[in-house]
């Protein structure tokens, strides 16, 4: 007479299931949220109203990264969420899968950054250029600008000279603006005893000597500044490894 013992499926631990749970669920709601401020922010363009305007938006639009963020980090957390309460091993390697493929693209991304540099310089370069074209159509490019600048402490691309590209900013005879030969605030020297931000401070910069620029504003270019954010992160990255 024979026996057969039929194994009993391995239960997971409901500590280790509500955790994950937890976890998950707070990447679920940030990316509703995330994508509740994209839509948003359309709407208040009435992108929503006409889509054909995305087609017609000069520059970048920041939108798109919030969106396409939110939508990432909606579905896995969803995924997690999911996957965790109901032991779904399909949602579970769903997750895992889609977590390794960013980690895969984020150092394929950082090699790639690092063989092919001129040209990646070259590439942000044509890319900043051309949304400084279109700074003023746009809100949500100008405030990336904006905080680029300041952030970083830079003007421009290669230097405030690039302002020249923008249709309000270049000196130009036949310029009406009263921001003619001037740059964007966020270009001017950060002044820690201010405490309303001066807008007007680029207006007419570039109308005198570069020498005098200097006291006034950045003149250093944002590429530049990047590329030595980038090497001083790399340096602590690999110090602290």
């Amino acid at each position: 007479m024979y026996y057969y013992r039929y194994s009993q499926p391995t239960e997971v631990s409901c500590c280790y299931k509500y955790m994950m749970f937890s976890y998950n669920i707070v990447f679920w709601l940030a990316g509703a949220a995330f994508l509740a401020i994209g839509l948003w922010a359309w709407s208040e363009k009435g992108v929503l109203s006409d889509i054909s305007q995305v087609t017609r938006l000069h520059g970048f639009d920041p939108v798109w990264i919030v969106l396409i963020v939110g939508t990432v980090t909606f579905i896995l957390g969803f995924a997690g969420c999911v996957g965790a309460l109901r032991e779904n091993i399909c949602l579970l390697k769903f997750f895992c899968g889609v977590i390794g493929l960013i980690f895969f693209l984020e150092l394929t991304t950082g090699v790639m950054a690092f063989v092919f540099q001129d040209q990646l310089r070259e590439w942000v370069k044509d890319f900043f250029l051309t949304n400084i074209k279109g700074y003023r159509e746009d809100i949500d490019l100008q405030n990336l600008i904006d905080s680029l600048q300041r952030a970083n402490q830079c003007c421009g691309a290669d230097g405030p000279q690039n302002w020249d590209l923008n249709v309000y900013f270049n000196c130009s005879n036949n310029n009406p603006s009263r921001e003619k030969c001037g740059v964007p605030f966020s270009c001017c020297l950060y002044d820690p005893a201010e405490i309303v931000v001066n807008t007007q401070c680029g207006y007419d910069v570039r109308s005198k000597p570069e020498k005098q620029w200097e006291s006034v504003i950045y003149t250093k270019g944002c590429i530049a500044a990047l590329e030595a954010w980038y090497l001083e992160t790399s340096i602590l990255w690999l110090e602290s490894s």
